[in-house]
C-alpha cells in the first residue's frame, strides 16, 4: 500500500520520517523495553521527552522567558472556556470574527463574560479579513480575540489587528509554526497541535506569565486554572504524553529542516503553485480576496455542486484524499501544511489540469 496525498484539514499530514522514527521506536523507546504510550508520565524518561519538546519549541519560535509554554488536553475548544475564565478581570472582551471557530469561540466566552464583537467577515461567507486598523475597542475589554488562520475559510491576517494597548489572544491552529511569530506581540498565542504538528488531542498554550492568575479563582475548574497546569509544568495529571512526544518529533523536524524561516518560504512556493493555477483556470476558482489569502488552507470551487462531487470522487480514486470543502462551505479544499511535500501539490494541479480538459 503506497501513501496517498492527504489534504485533510486535521488531523492532518505528518512527516513520515517522524512516522518511521515513532514506528521504530514503538516497541522500544531508547532502550526502556516499552514504548512512550505505555511509559508513566511521572518516569525520567517522559520527563525529558517534554522537556525536550518544550526547549526546542522555544528555540523555534524564539519564545520569552516571560511567556509560559503549557501541553493541555482538550484540543483548542477547550481553551474557549479556558481564556475567558482565566483572563476576566473587568468581565469584557472584545472579539474579531471571521470565521466558525471564532464564532464558536466568542459564543462560549458569552458564557462567562460580556463579550463585544468589534468586527466580522460574515457578511461576505467569510472570505477577507476586516480592516482592523483602527477598531471601536471598549476601554475595558479584558481582550481582543482572532483566530489567525481560518481553516474552513482559507483566510489569514497578514497584519495582526491593532488591539489599542488591549492583550491580544490568538488561535493559530491552522497556522502554527508554519512561518516565524513574534510571541511578544501576544498575552495568549494557542492552538490545538493536530492540524500542523501532531495527532489530535491536544492544544499547545502560550501564554505571558503576568497574565495567570496569582490565586486560583474558585469558580474556575481546576483542570481550565492555567495556574495550575503552570505550576505543574503541565503534569498536573497525566497528559496526553504519546501526543507531546510525536510533537517533540515534528519540532527536530522542523529544526532539521532550516527553523519557521525555511518554512515559510517552502510553504510559499507550495501555495504560489496552487493559487496560480487557480487564478487562470477557467473552471476551478478561489473563494477567497487575494490578499487575504492562507497559505495553509486553500478552498476553491467549479460553482457547480454536481462536478464539485464529481471532481471529489475522482480525485480520491486517484490518490488525493481529503479534498471535500467542509461542511457549512462545500466545494473542495486543500490543506497544504508544512508535511505536505511540494510533489503532492505539483500533482494535484496536474490532476486538476486533466480534469478541467476532461470535463469542458
Amino acid at each position: 500500500m503506497s501513501r496517498v496525498y492527504n489534504f485533510s484539514a486535521g488531523p492532518a499530514v505528518l512527516p513520515e520520517e517522524v512516522l518511521e522514527e515513532a514506528a521504530n521506536e514503538m516497541l522500544d523507546y531508547q532502550g526502556t523495553g516499552m514504548s512512550v504510550m505505555e511509559m508513566s508520565h511521572r518516569s525520567p524518561a517522559f520527563q525529558q521527552i517534554i522537556d525536550d519538546a518544550e526547549a526546542d519549541l522555544r528555540e523555534l519560535m524564539n519564545i520569552p522567558d516571560n511567556y509560559k509554554v503549557l501541553f493541555l488536553q482538550g484540543g483548542a475548544s477547550t481553551q474557549f472556556s479556558a481564556i475567558p475564565m482565566n483572563l476576566k478581570k473587568n468581565g469584557k472582551a472584545a472579539y474579531i470574527v471571521t470565521g466558525q471557530w471564532a464564532k464558536k469561540a466568542a459564543q462560549e466566552a458569552e458564557k462567562y463574560l460580556d463579550v463585544v464583537r468589534v468586527a466580522s467577515s460574515e457578511d461576505k461567507t467569510f472570505s477577507y479579513i476586516p480592516d482592523c486598523s483602527d477598531l471601536d475597542i471598549p476601554e475595558d475589554a479584558d481582550y481582543v480575540y482572532i483566530c489567525e488562520n481560518n481553516t474552513i475559510y482559507g483566510t489569514k491576517y497578514k497584519t495582526l489587528p491593532n488591539t489599542k494597548g488591549h492583550i491580544l489572544v490568538s488561535d493559530v491552529s491552522s497556522c502554527f509554526l508554519s512561518e516565524p511569530v513574534d510571541v511578544s506581540k501576544y498575552g495568549i498565542i494557542y492552538g490545538g497541535v493536530q492540524k500542523n504538528i501532531g495527532p489530535a488531542g491536544m492544544a499547545i498554550v502560550i501564554i505571558r506569565e503576568d497574565l495567570i492568575p496569582e490565586e486560583l479563582d474558585k469558580s474556575v475548574p481546576t483542570m481550565l486554572a492555567y495556574k495550575t497546569q503552570a505550576n505543574a509544568g503541565s503534569l498536573y495529571n497525566t497528559p496526553p504524553c504519546y501526543t507531546i512526544y510525536m510533537c517533540g518529533k515534528v519540532f527536530k523536524w522542523l529544526k532539521k529542516m532550516g527553523g519557521l524561516d525555511a518554512m515559510k518560504e517552502r510553504n510559499e512556493k507550495k501555495a504560489k503553485i496552487l493559487y496560480d493555477f487557480l487564478d487562470q483556470s477557467e473552471m476551478f476558482k478561489g473563494t477567497v480576496v487575494p490578499e487575504d489569502r492562507s497559505l495553509m488552507n486553500v478552498p476553491f470551487v467549479t460553482g457547480d455542486e454536481e462536478l464539485d462531487a464529481k471532481f471529489v470522487k475522482e480525485a480520491k480514486a486517484a490518490g488525493f484524499e481529503n479534498l471535500k470543502g467542509h461542511r457549512t462551505v462545500g466545494g473542495m479544499r486543500a490543506s497544504i501544511y508544512n508535511a505536505m511535500p511540494i510533489e503532492g501539490v505539483e500533482a494535484l494541479v496536474e490532476f486538476m489540469k486533466k480534469f478541467e480538459e476532461e470535463n469542458k
